[in-house]
């Protein structure tokens, strides 16, 4: 494309110009005048003007931070403006590559030699567009070609430019670690100075290397302590805190000396934010001290107090700090805590939430729990999920140490789970999974919950709560035997409204269905077994009684066995003591067994209602529920024949085809029947990982392979429309087996309200009533969540008190918890990694210990120095031309520049015993000559290191700099 002409020059829209356009278009009109603006640039930015390059760089660089268009494409047109003579375009130009360079930019090292020639301008202010640009995109290769100019501007007359030099170091010292051996020394020196800028500039440094790895800082405590107590900047002072926040652990002596002059900062200042950061300081690393955590629990106070919010909040957080150790100053102040959940300000409701949870314990956790779902109901939608997450996390923590009744925390999961605003349904969903498999006496209660989550149909609608309806389904299909209705779960799991449920949800559903009905049959066959038992203690007792009567009763019962009679169909139970009760022996039935039968006819009916809602599901496009849909009526097909017309059932392929669907149910059974329990957290680490396996740290890999490929959202399910037709021979009466013997009690609304307009896939009773349940209803205002309390609860509880001195007394023991010794992972804990030493820390101990600090290393743990290097972790890292590498014999890294470097520092000759001649085993002589070589022909590299390994007094002994730096 040809240059701009002049006319265009002259008449060449400016950043103004832009900006008012942008503001001028409609939303539809914006993206096509961005463009149009965009080829306008493209046009520009060729010119050989360099102001007309310089506009068109400035605006384009707008449009990238406000727009986020690429301006990848315009590196080197950067580069060239910062080439210019003049500061306004110099300055556009450093500001473009500070904000689209990165390391992986192809022309990053064209800017090393004007980088250079900018650091070494005498214009302090092109100085510092250099070095702010440097801070931002310095790379490996550019902070090792610049730390010499780096270095000499920390010695700069300038205030303005030293205070800037100083504070690139810090970006200097991540990317090129080598740079601590040239630059730590000036550092420290300046940390003398007496300028409050340089001072601050250092201290900001030494801060943010503290934060990464204290301990390496012990030796410069003295120099903190006099700033303490001399500088009068209140900025200096805060950054100091933090620093010996991070030291006072580390030494116990240096706690003890920091303790007052804190105090006394506290005492003494006015400065908000100073007395603040008194306050953390002291929370957090002087917690032994009680007078210094007294006052700043009396500081808090005041805090709490102030009418600012922003005061307020901190206060609180400040408390909230102090709570894990000291719960004593929550407690005074739990009146201002408890109303601050009514604040308007959201991050106070917050903090304040923390308390209130911070102060739960086991004798008010179940008010405390009660008042924040109640509040939680009344609340916007962010702050009621904060609310449930805070009860979660409270509650689980510690493998649930702090729940006594399980069975009430359960039922509390459930009513969370209806809150209208509630999104912890995954939560939830994990911690009644987790509870279940880990308390077995709260299995009954769970059950029950997850039949009122299951029958409820608001919950089907609510996206957030899928995967709670998941774990509802596989905790009843689970422990169903803990059910006092399993036909009921079966109506649930199978009810037509799951077809609003994600696939991934529903082929939970039908594996909780396979297993309810698998129960069922099952628990059909045993109580066959027991009455064809109950017949034969009958029949042999009658045997001992008069022959006339044992005529007769062996007449009977070979006429009823003859017509197909069934004991479980007549008006008499055999678990009737009037008829049972003989004197022989009884058989051993389970408990839940007792208090449940099943009809022949029921069970048929069970296995029509699973054909009827699973046939439609076997062609479905989602291979999951088609092959689930599969089994479930193989199976079904399977067992058809043991509950075919008892008056056919005497042929002999029956009666061989009834004897394998009896193994065939007892074998899916057992494979059920095995309980399933918590796993270790360190269970995949004990997992040995093969030699030829190679692992990698991330898998940015699959973005070059998978880049064009769309991933299906895991939400996404497939649905057919099954037509649902009347089934030849389905009766819709007497579906029932046998009710249970307790008085039969009237079912949920919902549920009725779902017989009747779904009656066809309801199991009705034998009587034309609803089927006998005796769970309260789902959603009974009665049983359920009190919506009428008003904020006077929480008025109330700031008035009770929150932490009780004795354990209550409660009417059953707790239940046994399942524990791991290796480890628990509850369902909302997450553990940090532990950061470990890097080269900067290295160098950094070897400038301020120098050979003590490698001493203590080595002799710390001898005898792991064989397993850290077959590990790959050294404990003291080794720094190329240092010591140790030159001790061990290793040769120099030719390929590093640094090790190239390091080969001309110095001058002078450095004897070896080591370099002496030895004979070999078989007499001849050494390799001494070659050592000798070896040794002077690297002799100043020698020199050097010897003067960088040298330790530092705080600041009167530093490493000298290399000539090669002068």
């Amino acid at each position: 494309m040809a240059s701009p002409s002049l006319m265009d020059t002259l008449f060449q829209r400016s950043l103004d110009d832009i900006i008012k356009g942008v503001r001028q278009q409609q939303s539809s009109t914006e993206s096509i005048f961005i463009s149009k603006v965009i080829e306008e640039i493209r046009r520009e930015i060729k010119s050989t003007d360099l102001q007309t390059k310089s506009t068109a760089l400035q605006k384009l660089t707008y449009l990238n931070s406000i727009h986020f268009i690429d301006m990848s494409w315009a590196s080197f047109h950067a580069i060239e403006c910062i080439s210019s003579p003049t500061f306004s375009h110099k300055k556009i130009g450093y500001l473009a590559i500070s904000q689209s360079f990165n390391e992986s930019t192809s022309v990053i090292l064209l800017i090393s030699n004007q980088l250079r020639k900018d650091l070494k301008s005498s214009n302090e202010f092109e100085v510092s567009l250099a070095l702010d640009c440097l801070s931002r995109i310095g790379t490996v290769d550019l902070c090792r070609d610049l730390t010499s100019e780096v270095f000499t501007l920390m010695s700069s007359s300038k205030v303005f430019v030293r205070k800037r030099g100083i504070g690139v170091v810090l970006r200097l010292f991540e990317k090129y670690p080598d740079a601590v051996r040239v630059s730590f020394k000036k550092l420290v020196e300046n940390l003398e100075g007496s300028d409050s800028q340089i001072v601050s500039a250092v201290v900001g440094v030494f801060c943010e290397l503290a934060s990464k790895d204290p301990r390496s800082y012990l030796p410069l405590a003295p120099e903190f302590y006099r700033i303490l107590l001399d500088s009068k900047n209140n900025w200096v002072l805060i950054k100091v805190l933090k620093i010996f926040a991070k030291l006072a652990p580390l030494e116990p002596r240096l706690a003890k000396r920091m303790v007052e002059p804190i105090c006394d900062h506290m005492r003494k200042t006015g400065a908000k934010s100073l007395v603040f950061e008194c306050i953390r300081t002291v929370v957090t690393s002087f917690t032994e001290y009680e007078s210094a955590m007294k006052l700043a629990a009396a500081k808090i106070r005041e805090f709490l107090m102030e009418d600012d919010p922003n005061l307020k909040y901190l206060g609180l957080h400040a408390l909230s700090i102090m709570a894990p150790k000291h719960l004593w100053a929550v407690l005074e102040n739990k009146d201002v805590v408890i109303h601050s959940l009514s604040d308007e300000d959201p991050n106070i409701k917050l903090e304040s939430l923390r308390l209130v949870m911070a102060m739960a314990s086991e004798s008010n956790l179940v008010e405390t729990c009660r008042v924040l779902v109640n509040y939680a109901l009344k609340s916007d939608p962010e702050f009621c999920n904060e609310i449930l997450g805070s009860i979660l996390s409270t509650c689980c923590r510690n493998v649930y140490d702090v729940i006594i009744d399980f069975d009430w925390y359960v039922s509390l999961l459930g009513e969370m789970s209806r809150i209208p605003n509630c999104q912890k349904g995954e939560e939830i969903g994990n911690q009644l999974i987790d509870i279940g498999m880990r308390v077995k006496d709260v299995r009954p209660e769970l059950v029950r919950v997850g039949r009122d989550l299951l029958i409820d149909p608001a919950l089907l609608g609510n996206p957030f709560l899928h995967r709670l309806l998941s774990a509802a389904a596989w905790v009843c299909g689970e422990y169903v035997e803990f059910s006092r209705n399993p036909i009921e779960l079966m109506e649930a799991l199978l009810q037509p409204r799951t077809s609003l449920l994600p696939s991934s949800i529903r082929t939970v559903y039908m594996q909780s269905a396979f297993k309810v009905l698998i129960f069922c049959i099952r628990s059909y066959f045993l109580q066959k077994e027991e009455m064809t038992s109950e017949v034969s203690d009958l029949a042999s007792k009658l045997e001992c009684s008069e022959s006339s009567d044992v005529a007769t009763g062996k007449a009977l019962v070979q006429s009823d066995r003859d017509e197909g009679f069934n004991p479980r169909e007549s008006n008499q139970s055999y678990e009737d003591p009037s008829v049972l009760d003989t004197g022989v022996g009884q058989t051993s039935t389970p408990a839940f067994m007792k208090e449940k039968s099943f009809m022949h006819e029921s069970i048929v009916n069970l296995l029509n209602l699973m054909e009827l809602v699973l046939g439609p599901l076997s062609g479905s496009l989602d291979v999951e529920i088609q092959e689930r849909a599969w089994n479930v009526l193989g199976f079904i097909e399977l067992v058809r024949q043991e509950f075919s017309n008892p008056l056919i059932q005497k042929e002999a392929n029956l009666e061989r085809e009834k004897v394998i669907a009896s193994r065939v149910v007892e074998w899916v059974h057992d494979a059920f029947s095995e309980e399933l329990g918590p796993v270790s957290v360190t269970a995949q680490d004990r997992v040995l990982i093969p030699d030829e396996l190679v692992l990698k740290e991330n898998l940015t890999d699959l973005e070059a392979i998978c880049g064009g490929v769309e991933l299906p959202s895991p939400d996404s399910f497939s649905l057919t429309s099954p037509y649902y037709g009347e089934v030849d021979g389905f009766s819709i009466s007497n579906l029932q087996g046998e009710e249970d013997s307790e008085p039969s009690t009237e079912s949920t609304s919902l549920l009725t309200e779902h017989r009747k307009r779904h009656g066809l896939y309801y199991l009705p009773s034998e009587k034309n009533k609803i089927l006998a349940n005796d769970y309260p209803p789902a959603n009974d205002p009665s049983s359920g969540i009190n919506t009428n309390d008003d904020t006077e609860d929480l008025v109330k509880l700031a008035d009770q008190s929150l932490v009780s001195k004795r354990k209550p007394n409660y009417a059953k023991p707790r239940p046994v918890v399942v524990k791991l010794e290796g480890g628990d992972a509850a369902p909302v804990v997450s553990k940090k990694p532990e950061l470990e030493d890097d080269l900067l820390s290295g160098a950094i101990r070897d400038i301020l210990l120098g050979n003590e600090a490698k001493a203590a290393s080595s002799q710390s743990n001898p005898s792991d120095k064989s397993s850290s290097k077959r590990k790959g972790k050294a404990k003291h890292v080794i720094l190329p031309g240092s010591k140790e590498n030159q001790a061990v014999g290793e040769q120099p890294n030719h390929e590093n520049p640094s090790s190239r470097q390091s080969q001309h520092r110095g001058h002078g000759k450095v004897k070896s015993k080591k370099s002496r001649g030895k004979k070999n085993g078989d007499g001849r002589e050494g390799d001494g000559e070659k050592e000798r070589e070896k040794i002077s022909d690297h002799h100043g590299r020698h020199k050097s290191r010897q003067r960088a390994d040298a330790p530092i007094n705080v600041a009167a002994q530093t490493p000298d700099i290399p000539d090669y730096l002068l």
